[in-house]
This record gives structure tokens, sequence and C-alpha cells, in this order.
């Protein structure tokens, strides 16, 4: 497989994985500001047919990258990015209680999102 680009379309809500012009991978997200500056993924979705690359990591690292690029927190609210997150908690500073239930709230405030 070629190389893999991982682009943000902040606007969609997506940090997307693109190999030869097509999406292969995606984590789906949304932006908090309030207790503070976050990125909060909800879903990670890799193609079948990619599988197993290692794209979904390439695509939670990233997400921190992001997130310490433009001092915001990230709250995990995906298992998959959230898992990522313990593997490398050099990587992935852990999001506090607070942020947490911010997160929860506001993602049940608008299922229609996700």
């Amino acid at each position: 497989m070629g190389d893999i680009e991982i682009r943000d379309d902040r606007a969609a809500g997506r940090l997307e994985a693109v190999a030869e012009g097509e999406v292969v991978g995606r984590v789906e997200y949304f932006v908090l500001d309030v207790p503070e500056h976050a990125l909060v993924p909800v879903h990670t979705i890799v193609e079948p047919a990619h599988e197993g690359k290692g794209i979904g990591g390439s695509l939670a690292r990233e997400l921190y990258t992001l997130a310490a690029r433009e001092d915001r927190a990230v709250a995990p609210l995906c298992p998959y990015v959230a898992k990522w997150a313990e593997r490398h908690p050099d990587q992935a500073p852990v999001a506090g209680p607070e942020l947490m239930r911010a997160a929860k709230a506001w993602l049940a405030a608008h299922p229609e999102r996700f």
C-alpha cells in the first residue's frame, strides 16, 4: 500500500486517512469549548480492505498531535481512540473527569451528529 495522507476536515468533523485519492479510514469528532478546548473523537472507522495496516493508530496519533498543536485536550469517547491512548500515555494526555462528563453531555444532547 502506498503512503497514507491524513487530513483534517474540521467543518465536517472528520480526520481522514487518504491512500491513492481514496478515503480509507476516518475519525469522526466534534470540537468542545467548555469546560476547556478539546477535540472529542466519537468513532474510528477503517474500510475493511484496509484493516490491520495501522491506519486506525495513525489517525489516533494524528488526532492527539493536532490537539497538541492547537493547545486542546482530547476527550476520547471513541473506544478505539481511548484504548490507543491507554497504550500511548506519552503521546495521549488523560482527559479529566469534568471534561469527559461535558463531552458525554454534549454528545447526548446532539445525537443526530453521530
